[in-house]
């Protein structure tokens, strides 16, 4: 096996919990073939350009460039047909498999068929499908801890007292929609959703979404903003309209985020390290294509970080140079 960016110890598949348990194992060594021989080439598929995106995309090209793997790169910018047209013009590339960054579980149905009927199987990252049989594996972020984790630290805060919570998710469709509705449902009773809108994973548009909610609800306590972009824009929105009191819950455990942390603007995040889930992705596929022996579907690892262990988060992005 070449070697990878940095040692790590792999983790085991049964602890997800977004992969349902359908299609989590290990994905065998096949006796009838030996699997893809010489260099490999990937297409990578990215979902969109937020930072957790970019430091994905920067994980992939370093790990595949330190394994020899020539690397194809795409980015959907967060629009399903785009995807799909990007998956059909890798196909043509001819490569070897298809690492997706998906933007639609559900859109990506029909890709997966269409990429399986060319024998380019597809790997996923960040989430799977309910039914994991036809593609090739997968990398997940446990969304639905990531919710549960940041609502777990709402209900301890709040100790009991009855609070308001705004959410700010990110696109429909795909990682948002289970990453709130694990936050939702994991925060207490006391707590009530005042309200949700899309952010769109864009900063401009939950500063505008944050302005719109603080206005409706000047009394808010909480909000839970699906990634660390929008979290600052919604943070100056908050100030701006005398809301400083606000207390922001959010994801990633980027290094701007972990000063935020310290310095109050931030109360809670949840780090999912994109570093992480890019060198997992690559490592894993390629050893799958190989028919070594390697877990079908791994997580990366998620942990809660407050301005208490912010010191020591995991490195969000991989270092530079």
């Amino acid at each position: 096996m070449p070697v990878s960016v940095r040692s790590r110890r792999p983790l085991v598949a049964s602890a997800l919990g977004i992969c349902l348990l359908s299609g989590c194992g290990v994905w065998a060594p096949q006796e009838s073939t030996g699997g893809v021989t010489g260099q490999i080439t990937l297409g990578f598929v990215n979902g969109g350009t937020s930072e957790f995106h970019t430091c994905l995309q920067e994980s992939v090209r370093l790990t595949a460039r330190n394994n020899n793997v020539e690397l194809l790169t795409a980015n959907s910018r967060q629009d399903a047909e785009t995807e799909a047209a990007n998956i059909e013009d890798l196909i043509a590339s001819d490569v070897d498999a298809l690492i997706v960054q998906t933007v639609d579980v559900d859109a990506l149905k029909g890709d997966i068929a269409e990429a399986r009927k060319a024998g380019v199987p597809i790997f996923l990252t960040s989430v799977t499908p309910d039914d994991t049989s036809d593609i090739l594996g997968a990398v997940v972020v446990d969304l639905e801890e990531v919710g549960k984790l940041d609502a777990g630290w709402i209900e301890k805060d709040a100790g009991g007292r009855a609070v308001s919570v705004g959410v700010i998710a990110g696109a429909p469709g795909a990682a948002s929609d289970v990453l709130v509705d694990a936050f939702t449902d994991g925060l207490p009773d006391s707590a009530e959703v005042v309200a949700s809108r899309p952010g769109m994973y864009d900063p401009d548009t939950a500063r505008t979404v944050a302005a719109d909610m603080v206005r409706a609800h000047p009394d808010l306590d909480y909000a839970f903003i699906a990634n660390e972009e929008m979290a600052f824009a919604a943070r100056k929105a908050f100030d701006a309209a005398g809301a400083q009191d606000v207390r922001i819950v959010t994801v990633n455990g980027t290094d701007e985020a972990l000063a935020a942390l310290k310095d109050g603007r931030f109360s809670a995040t949840v780090s999912n390290s994109a570093a992480d889930t890019g060198e997992l992705a690559v490592e894993n596929v390629i050893s799958l294509l190989r028919n070594e022996r390697a877990d079908k579907i791994e997580a990366t690892p998620v942990r809660l970080v407050t301005a208490d262990n912010a010191d020591t988060a995991p490195l969000y992005c991989p270092p530079a140079g």
